[in-house]
């Protein structure tokens, strides 16, 4: 029993960073339809397509969800309302404010792991481990350096850049938010059943969203090349990387966690390197090693703490 525990939390950390690989995967396409549509309308398409692919593998899931007392459903309220369709919607459309140009952005999605660590130790009471800070720290800074190598924000103004900042850092606290009570739910159900619920949660609020604002008229505007990057974000950056994510997140504590998914920003800057012809720096690839060597520790130190736990 020890050892199936050891070789679960090992794994969990790493489930995580695979799964903030992969959300690197929309950039360009995202950039795309940024271009096209509006962003509540992008993310609503995107979460259509998902929730077709819930019904289908995880619909089996759904009567877990009797198992969620009233705290455990709000959770999942800021989850699905939060970290998937808020979050997305100012996400995608930080992109616009910034000339879609995703860099900064993706920058300020640094802030992240404090929002989580904030909450962890609020809504979980989560202890962090024996030098945790010295290795949380070397992860953000060698994100930051391999996001913006010039180690500095520039340019920002009461104008375009500034909404698309507070934008981005909203989508921050969301996402960070949505790890601390990932992990309270998981608790109670599979993550299948989380995967699950959240995209469906979320569909139902952008629906409101687009009812609201008189937008559902323009998903028939979009073009067969529009659903076509639609359907490579919600399978790639969305269905299958959530359903990674919170696979490994029930094994994971979500300070750690959220260290893990800066592992985003390194699949960001290399899809963009090659799609977008953006070349890295020296500072940028001791960055990115900076980061997987924090990775890497952070995942040791959980898997033996975690499964002393459970001898």
């Amino acid at each position: 029993m020890t050892r199936v525990f050891m070789n679960q939390y090992k794994l969990g950390p790493w489930f995580v960073t695979i799964a903030a690989l992969l959300w690197a995967a929309d950039a360009p396409f995202r950039q795309f339809l940024a271009k096209e549509l509006s962003a509540p309308t992008i993310v609503l398409m995107e979460h259509m397509v998902i929730a077709a692919l819930v019904f289908l593998f995880l619909g089996k899931y759904l009567g877990e969800l009797r198992n969620l007392n009233l705290r455990e459903w709000g959770s999942v309220i800021f989850i699905a309302l939060g970290g998937s369709a808020l979050a997305t919607i100012f996400f995608t459309r930080s992109f616009m404010e910034f000339n879609f140009q995703p860099t900064v952005p993706i920058l300020l999605q640094k802030v992240q792991p404090l929002f989580a660590m904030l909450l962890a130790a609020i809504v979980l009471r989560e202890k962090l481990v024996k030098n945790f800070w010295i290795w949380a720290a070397g992860g953000i800074f060698g994100a930051y350096l391999l996001t913006y190598p010039d180690a500095r924000v520039q340019d920002f103004s009461l104008s375009g850049r500034n909404l698309g900042a507070l934008l981005a850092l909203g989508a921050a606290f969301f996402w960070g938010g949505s790890t601390v009570f990932g992990r309270l739910v998981l608790q109670k159900i599979s993550f299948q059943a989380m995967t699950a619920v959240r995209f469906l949660g979320a569909l139902v609020f952008l629906i409101i969203i687009q009812l609201y604002y008189g937008r559902m008229s323009e998903i028939s505007t979009a073009t067969g090349k529009d659903w076509l990057f639609v359907l490579i974000i919600a399978v790639v950056a969305g269905f299958v990387s959530l359903f990674i994510y919170y696979r490994g997140l029930k094994f994971t504590s979500a300070s750690i966690a959220t260290i893990c998914e800066l592992a985003f920003p390194l699949a960001a800057v290399i899809v963009n390197w090659i799609v977008l012809d953006s070349k890295l720096s020296a500072i940028q690839i001791a960055g990115g090693l900076g980061l997987l060597i924090a990775v890497t520790r952070l995942s040791l130190i959980n898997m033996k703490e975690n499964a002393i736990l459970h001898v």
